[in-house]
This record gives C-alpha cells, sequence and structure tokens, in this order.
C-alpha cells in the first residue's frame, strides 16, 4: 500500500481495479499474487535490481522480495518473474556476486565468469554474468513460494538479446522502461 503516485520497489493491494505496476529497464519485474482468491485476494509488484533482490540497499540485509512477500501467505502465493537482463548479458562485478553469496553461498552456481576472466581466481576487477532470474527464484523458495511462472533465464527473455520484443537501456543507451502490472478483477 502506497499512497497515489508514490514510488516505491515494492506495492501489494487487496483492492479490485487498482493495479500495481513496476516500471522497470532491464531490472527483474516480479508480479505476486494469492492463488485463493476469496477474502485472501492480494496482488503484488517489485523492481527486482541487484541491488534491491540482494538487500545491498537496506541496513538488514533485507531484499525487495523479502518486504513484499512479508504480506502474502507464500504456501499460497504465485509468482510470475518479466522480462529482464539475462544471464548472457548481465556482466557484474566481484561486489555485486559478494552481496548475494553473503545472504546465500548456494547462488554460486547463478555466476559465470566472464570469458575474459575464465579461469581466473575470483578479486578484484574480474567480472562475472549473472543469473537474475535464477538468483529471484532462489529468494523466492527460500521465502516458501515454490510456484513460479515466466523468466526461466532463457534467452527468449533477454532484454538485451530481444531488441523487436524489449526495449533495454543497456542495449540502446536510451531512457526508458517497461511497464509489468498485476490487479485484482
Amino acid at each position: 500500500h502506497t499512497p497515489d503516485g508514490a514510488q516505491a520497489d515494492a506495492c501489494f493491494t487487496t483492492q479490485p481495479g487498482l493495479a500495481c505496476t513496476m516500471m522497470v529497464a532491464d531490472c527483474l519485474p516480479v508480479l505476486l499474487c494469492d492463488a485463493r482468491g476469496g477474502d485472501q485476494a492480494r496482488v503484488g509488484a517489485a523492481h527486482a535490481g541487484w541491488r534491491g533482490l540482494a538487500g545491498a540497499a537496506s541496513d538488514t540485509g533485507e531484499g525487495v522480495l523479502e518486504a513484499l512477500v512479508a504480506h502474502f501467505d507464500p504456501a499460497h502465493t504465485l509468482a510470475w518473474l518479466g522480462p529482464c537482463i539475462g544471464p548472457q548479458a548481465f556482466e557484474v562485478g566481484a561486489d555485486v556476486r559478494a552481496a548475494f553469496l553473503r545472504a546465500d553461498p548456494g547462488a554460486e552456481a547463478l555466476f559465470v565468469p566472464a570469458a575474459a576472466d575464465a579461469g581466473r581466481a575470483p578479486g578484484a576487477g574480474v567480472k562475472w554474468f549473472a543469473n537474475l532470474p535464477g538468483l529471484a527464484r532462489r529468494r523466492l523458495a527460500a521465502l516458501g513460494i515454490l510456484r513460479v511462472h515466466g523468466n526461466d533465464g532463457t534467452p527468449a527473455w533477454c532484454t538485451v538479446a530481444n531488441p523487436s520484443l524489449f526495449f533495454s537501456h543497456r542495449r540502446d543507451r536510451v531512457s526508458g522502461r517497461l511497464a509489468a502490472s498485476v490487479w485484482l478483477a
């Protein structure tokens, strides 16, 4: 719940007809809904960039998905991941990788050394390709949300690799956004 016109990295509602909308460039939009409907009906949306997803922007280390899922019953929640920069295009530094591994050492498999860095030990200057939808799926699973649909990290979902389908700030170097919305009918 946010005031009209407020900007946030996550929102939810129980009010029919009110859309939760996230604007993203190459970050991952995550939409949630309670599968029970009725009195439990609620939907939510999150803007999952690497900082928010890893909890790097939070004093508590809690990420944007943890903050949003706190308003849902994970056992009855469905998630949908939208298009984002794919694992073959999302090059990050060792600091980003370290931020995820601090919270979840098992996420190591979702980071692949960039070609120029293959075989080098992690350290300053080393670059990695990060699987943002894979990292989100791990965070959601850790929160008890196992029914996750949409972006599976394949090239078809990559904003950078599909110029005829998706906007990409990294690819086009111009400002713009994609919108992902969810609402109760």
